[in-house]
């Protein structure tokens, strides 16, 4: 982008300086800003001239513009910033040496940059103006990939019954799946959770509650045995026999008192060797002295 155009200017009258400063820059006088520094007088002995400060009037988009480029310069990220339309909505084009350090995982650096430069443009503004940053025609890509993996999930949805979860997607992402679904007559689509992770969810119109819930575990059989994949019991071989089969009288009784020994409660294990210090057996020490 062309650095901002504008200077001082004199002139016998305020008029006369704002005349000559629009001839000298090439400007339109709509296209300018003017700001009267000092207005001409005439005095005893001599006049003062009139001066004025005149300066291209900069636009949402320019402003946007050239914020990106001083902040892509502080990332050190060696790229450039375009205005490429500010009609209905301002789009900024960037190219860099390294589009990736500009897209980001799944477009987070570009997003990012893309709500700053939103944030600059409509500073002072009333009413808010779109402002959407691309790099390397990474929105179109990404426009068409959302809008075919949407198709695929609501055919999905029908064809099961079931609602479909989305992943979590910024505000931009989820409008291009609103629209894309919005003519299929089979699936409406609603967004759910809080920023950042809300999400959209395809609800399909033949949804039944009661098919959207997951299967749960097979009960067991009347006789004990595991049901098979078919739901029929399994069979028990001949001579097989339960642990529940045996008679109450065969168990051995569970004995409350009885409780396992501590490891520092059982006795030493028999020591063969000669101790030097004090010997923690004094058994073993007056033992070893009667054989001698």
């Amino acid at each position: 982008m062309e650095k901002l155009i504008q200077g001082e200017f004199t002139g016998k009258t305020v008029e006369e300086a704002i005349k000559d400063g629009l001839l000298t820059l090439g400007l339109n006088r709509e296209d300018a800003e003017v700001e009267v520094l000092e207005e001409g007088k005439k005095r005893l002995f001599g006049s003062v001239k009139a001066r004025v400060r005149i300066a291209k009037k900069v636009t949402d988009g320019e402003r946007a513009v050239d914020f990106l480029d001083e902040l892509l310069g502080i990332l050190d990220i060696t790229a450039t910033s375009e205005l490429v339309s500010e009609e209905e909505k301002i789009v900024i084009n960037i190219t860099a040496a390294n589009a990736n350090a500009v897209i980001g995982k799944k477009g987070e650096v570009l997003d990012a940059l893309q709500a700053l430069a939103g944030a600059v443009a409509n500073t002072g503004r009333e009413d808010y103006r779109r402002v959407v940053v691309d790099c390397e025609n990474y929105r179109e890509e990404r426009e068409a990939s959302l809008k075919a993996h949407a198709m695929k999930l609501a055919d999905k949805a029908v064809a099961t019954g079931r609602k479909i979860r989305l992943d979590p997607m910024n505000p931009y992402e989820r409008r291009i799946v609103h629209a894309a679904l919005a003519a299929k007559e089979e699936v409406k689509t609603i967004s759910e959770g809080k920023e950042p992770n809300r999400f959209i969810v395809i609800v399909p119109a033949n949804y039944d509650p009661a098919n959207d819930k997951r299967p749960s575990r097979k009960p067991y059989a009347k006789n004990g045995a595991k049901e098979r994949r078919d739901g029929k019991p399994r069979e028990r071989k001949e001579g097989e026999e339960r642990r529940n089969d045996r008679p109450r009288g065969d168990r051995k009784p569970y004995d409350r008192n009885r409780r396992p020994e501590k490891k520092d409660q059982r006795k030493p294990a028999a020591f063969f060797g000669t101790y030097i210090g004090k010997n923690p057996n004094p058994s073993a020490e007056n033992s070893s002295s009667e054989e001698k």
